[in-house]
C-alpha cells in the first residue's frame, strides 16, 4: 500500500511536469536552443540535464547507486540537441522512468536506504532530495520560457485576478484534497509539440 507521502509526491512531480509541458509548448522551435551567454543553459540543455538525472536516479533506485556509471553528465550540459522532438523524447523518457518507479514503491519502501554516490539516503530522503532538484530547473525553464514566448499564457493565477481567485477558493467548503487536483485533473489536452494550449493554472 502506497503512504499519503508517496501519493503527495507523485502529485507534486507531476505537477512540475505540467508547467514544464505547458511552457515546452508555448515556444517557437528555435527558443528551446537560445542561451543567454555560454556560461548560461538553454531550454534543451535543462531538459537534456533533467533527462540524464531521472534516468541515473531512477533506474534501478532500490538496488544500485542513484550515479550510475553510464551516465554521462558533463555532455547534459552541451548545448547539441538536434530538435524539439528529440527533446519530447528525452523528457518523456525521464519523467516516465521516475514515476514508473514512484508508483511501484510502498509505504514499507520510504525508511529503506538507497546511495548516490555511495551517500546513504533514506528512500524518503532521496525523493525529497530530487523533488527540490526537478522544481529548481523547471523554475529556471518557465522564466526563460515567460522572456522567449511571444504571447506568453500564466502558468499561475495571473496578474490582477488574486482576488477573485480567492474570492472562488473560499466560497467552497473546507474539504480535503491535494493542491494539484484541480489541475492535473482538467481534461485538457498538453501539446508538447508547439501547437497552441489552453492553460487553466
Amino acid at each position: 500500500m502506497q503512504s499519503d507521502y508517496l501519493q503527495s509526491a507523485i502529485c507534486q512531480f507531476e505537477y512540475y511536469k505540467l508547467l514544464g509541458e505547458k511552457t515546452l509548448a508555448q515556444l517557437p522551435d528555435d527558443a528551446l536552443f537560445w542561451q543567454y551567454n555560454a556560461e548560461s543553459n538553454s531550454i534543451a540543455i535543462l531538459v537534456k540535464h533533467l533527462w540524464g538525472n531521472m534516468l541515473s536516479r531512477w533506474t534501478d533506485f532500490l538496488t544500485t547507486d542513484g550515479e550510475k556509471s553510464w551516465r554521462d553528465r558533463e555532455d547534459e550540459f552541451a548545448n547539441d540537441s538536434q530538435s524539439r522532438a528529440e527533446l519530447i523524447q528525452k523528457w518523456d523518457e525521464g519523467w516516465r522512468t521516475l514515476l514508473n518507479t514512484l508508483q511501484s514503491l510502498r509505504e514499507e519502501d520510504l525508511s529503506k536506504t538507497i546511495y548516490i554516490r555511495n551517500q546513504g539516503h533514506t528512500v524518503l530522503e532521496a525523493i525529497n532530495r530530487q523533488l527540490a532538484h526537478y522544481p529548481y530547473h523547471i523554475g529556471q525553464l518557465v522564466f526563460m520560457g515567460k522572456m522567449l514566448a511571444q504571447n506568453w499564457t500564466s502558468l499561475s493565477i495571473p496578474r490582477g485576478e488574486s482576488g477573485q481567485y480567492n474570492a472562488q477558493k473560499f466560497a467552497q467548503p473546507r474539504r480535503k484534497e491535494h493542491f494539484t487536483d484541480e489541475y492535473l485533473k482538467s481534461d485538457q489536452p498538453i501539446d508538447k509539440n508547439g501547437s497552441s494550449t489552453e492553460s487553466t493554472l
